[in-house]
């Protein structure tokens, strides 16, 4: 407890009036924000947790869950305030949970807010021995006429792609049953020096946090979709009008060789594939065709031309 309470206290803020020890945090809304609304979401590692279990990065997973939970609420345009987290287990071990816990607010103190509390649960008979559950809530900010709603969306516009570098936090039951025999061994083709299948599949969730901020304040983003569970077909129709579709050219973008590994070793035909994976797009931002070069410039990051917007409904993958 007193691994995380320092943990947690490290990442308040000032509008952090109580924290860590109370029944309920308490947080005074910023007063920069005309006609605020709140956005909230909730999220979990998945079996993630058994790979970072195995591998003695539960640290990493801390990190996970911050970031995914940013992401979802960055969509809409909202910025994070506060988080609250999660970890329940058959029996707690302390340095696990603290482990898990520097995580979070490590990822909390990169994103601006404030690991305001949570919960931790033991409960034997409904977790597994030696597993881990992980699951965080967030709460963030957007103004009424700055809010993301796809609304803006028309057929013709841009969609432009941000690497994910890795699985993130989706698909791991899949990953697990094609690879968990082979987390030490290197990745082979395309790995880095030393990289093992362990490292590839534990790539972290990326928080999208920095490339999206100066995009979304110049009221350039139509849509935007986090690429979670379902990958590209399960996450951006979610973004698009009724009657828009579409067209996806995977062909665009750089995928991370752990996918082709999966896909070789798996046997995973190329439909499961897209329907599982996010195959190296983390992010998915829909842009009018006149703006795309403000997006390049306003970018931090690279961004990929990846497909458009069409017509009709659902993706269609041209290759």
């Amino acid at each position: 407890m007193r691994r995380i309470d320092e943990a947690v206290r490290s990442t308040y803020t000032p509008h952090v009036l109580a924290g860590i020890g109370s029944f309920g945090g308490l947080y005074a809304l910023p007063d920069d924000v005309p006609e605020p609304v709140l956005v909230a979401s909730t999220d979990g590692v998945g079996t993630k947790t058994m790979l970072a279990t195995a591998l003695g990065r539960l640290d990493a997973i801390g990190r996970d869950i911050v970031n995914h939970c940013v992401n979802d609420i960055l969509v809409q345009g909202a910025r994070p305030l506060f988080f609250l987290d999660y970890v329940a287990s058959s029996r707690l071990e302390p340095a696990q949970v603290a482990a898990v816990v520097d995580g979070v607010a490590s990822a909390c103190r990169e994103a601006g807010m404030a690991l305001l509390g949570g919960e931790t649960a033991e409960m034997p008979g409904v977790y597994a021995g030696g597993e881990l559950d992980l699951v965080g809530t967030i709460v963030g900010v957007v103004s009424r006429r700055r809010i993301v709603t796809g609304q803006r969306v028309r057929s013709g516009d841009v969609l432009l792609g941000l690497a994910s570098g890795g699985l993130q936090t989706n698909g791991f039951s899949l990953a697990r049953q094609v690879l968990g025999a082979h987390l030490h061994e290197p990745l082979h083709p395309g790995g880095r020096l030393g990289e093992t299948i362990g490292d590839a599949l534990m790539a972290p969730h990326r928080s999208f946090q920095r490339a999206l901020t100066p995009l979304l304040a110049t009221d350039l983003v139509n849509a935007a979709a986090h690429v979670t569970g379902g990958g590209i077909p399960g996450n951006l129709p979610r973004v698009l009008p009724p009657g828009l579709g579409a067209e996806v050219d995977p062909a665009s973008w750089t995928q991370p060789p752990i996918f082709d590994l999966l896909q070789r070793v798996g046997e995973i035909d190329e439909q499961e594939m897209r329907q599982v994976f996010n195959l190296g797009i983390g992010m998915l931002l829909v842009v009018a065709p006149e703006r795309v070069d403000d997006a390049h410039r306003l970018c931090p990051e690279a961004l990929w031309t990846v497909g458009r917007v069409v017509e009709g409904s659902g993706v269609r993958f041209t290759t």
